[in-house]
């Protein structure tokens, strides 16, 4: 993929790039929509990358190309370097995360031409999102010699890029784990305080397995910000700055309200459950773990309803193999993917028992901790 990058660019722009940077998808352990509600999340960088590859060009505007095939069109675009006149959002949709990146950079931005390739499934929940911008920002302080001191201003200044650009309230938790994921760690992270705890994912005798279903249900970003919404309404009536700080006794304050007060109970007890996780893989008590995981998905198929029919039969027949120790939907729902996990001998015969225990189409990623957003080299 970095090669193809390279080559295109020579291509595109008739010279060669000097500078590339490249940036990871994710998948969440467990910690489900707890982001936004100042909460805790657990998830790990993916081998799986979005890479930037590109050099100044001298003028004050900004060319950029993208190589996802799933982009929408044209698939170059121009734009001029953010002055007083600020960067707004358009078509094609693809480019609103470049722009908004360009936008939010703590720095002078300088004229430049990129090319972007990915190898991170784009709408499957490992947010390609939070990888292309976090890749772009790591691009644009190799090209300007200007690096962001510290990461979590730099994961903040990505995640306004989707917030404005793309108009995704997301929470923190993407763009965090893209910048400061670590090989051969999970990354236990607390959305308020922002701080950050590297727990050892090391065991070899442990596979996690993504699955991903290939379906993505067009309700998914609505839904998204309409479970937003309840979070805050919820937190509101229970005189709480969010969630983070309700217990499940003070949700009797909601029981009037059924729709809030399901949700609440999922936000409580995911904050809960992430917590012993961390504690539970630190000890190395893996089948505590994978019980999380199992109720996890329970709670966000029964209270917090961002399930669907496909995720729910992925889960199901992973769950059916005895070498499978716990499996959940991760990410925003209503599609995209399963993190399964199970002993990494038998990791085939898990593969094999969740197709044939589905009607879907599915592929499958066996994966590790990886690490976060880094500069690449050129040869030259």
């Amino acid at each position: 993929m970095y090669e193809g990058a390279v080559n295109h660019f020579t291509k595109e722009f008739k010279t060669q790039p000097d500078i590339a940077a490249c940036a990871p998808g994710r998948v969440n352990l467990i910690g489900e929509h707890t982001d936004y509600n100042d909460g805790f999340v657990f998830p790990m960088a993916l081998p799986m990358v979005t890479v930037v590859v590109g050099k100044k060009n001298g003028k004050q505007t900004c060319s950029v190309v993208t190589m996802a095939k799933e982009a929408d069109s044209p698939t170059r675009v121009e734009f001029p370097v953010p002055s007083k006149q600020k960067l707004t959002p358009g078509e094609p949709k693809w480019a609103n995360y470049v722009k908004g990146v360009v936008q939010n950079f703590k720095g002078s931005v300088l004229g430049f031409d990129a090319v972007i390739d990915t190898s991170v499934p784009i709408g499957g929940g490992l947010s390609s999102s939070a990888s292309l911008e976090v890749a772009v920002y790591t691009f644009l302080e190799a090209l300007t010699g200007q690096t962001t001191q510290q990461k979590k201003e730099k994961a903040l200044a990505c995640q306004a890029a989707e917030h404005d650009f793309a108009n995704m309230p997301c929470g923190i938790m993407d763009q965090f784990i893209a910048t400061m994921g670590e090989k051969g760690t999970a990354l236990f992270i607390d959305c308020r305080s922002m701080e950050a705890k590297s727990v050892p994912m090391t065991d070899p005798e442990i596979a996690i397995i993504i699955t991903d279903s290939k379906v993505k249900h067009n309700l998914a970003s609505s839904a998204y910000a309409e479970r937003r919404q309840q979070c805050y309404q919820g937190a509101q009536i229970l005189g709480k700055s969010s969630l983070r700080d309700a217990t499940l006794p003070q949700l009797q304050a909601l029981k009037n309200k059924e729709l809030l007060y399901k949700r609440a109970k999922h936000v409580v007890t995911e904050n809960n459950r992430t917590e012993q996780a961390a504690k539970a893989l630190q000890e190395g008590n893996l089948k505590k773990f994978g019980e999380l995981m199992n109720e996890s998905h329970e709670s966000l198929r029964t209270d917090y309803e961002v399930s669907c029919s496909e995720l729910d039969e992925l889960v199901n027949a992973a769950r059916s193999c005895p070498h499978v120790l716990g499996s959940r939907m991760t990410g925003g729902g209503f599609g995209g993917c399963t993190v399964t996990l199970a002993t990494a001998k038998h990791a085939d015969k898990v593969i094999d028992a969740i197709k044939n225990n589905t009607k879907l189409k599915p592929t499958f990623y066996i994966t590790k901790p990886s690490g976060g957003a880094r500069v690449l080299s050129i040869p030259k």
